[in-house]
């Protein structure tokens, strides 16, 4: 009996070590699906706003063009001010003279 009993104390604890060990496993996956979760809701959130950042980019090189060709046809048109009221200006000095 007393052999039994020397054997029963490490078997007991064997099997609270494999429980506790099984325990401390679950928990550890447990935490690492909740991380992995958290992980793909957060890049998630990074790939809309990386978006919404491209969309913005997009939309100012856009106007960009936009005000480069009013610019230019701005300045094409005082070209064609500046000619015209040079000529005007000649001739006026003409009639004077």
């Amino acid at each position: 009996m007393k052999k039994r009993s020397f054997l029963l104390i490490p078997v007991l604890i064997l099997l609270f070590s494999l429980s506790s060990c099984v325990d401390f496993t679950e928990e550890a996956e447990k935490r690492i699906n909740e991380l992995k979760g958290k992980t793909d809701k957060l890049d998630s959130l990074i790939n809309r706003e990386v978006d919404k950042v491209l969309a913005l980019d997009s939309l100012i090189n856009e106007e960009s063009l936009k005000v480069k060709k009013l610019d230019s046809l701005i300045d094409k048109s005082a070209t064609k001010i500046d000619s015209v009221s040079k000529e005007k200006i000649r001739l006026i000095e003409e009639l004077m003279n």
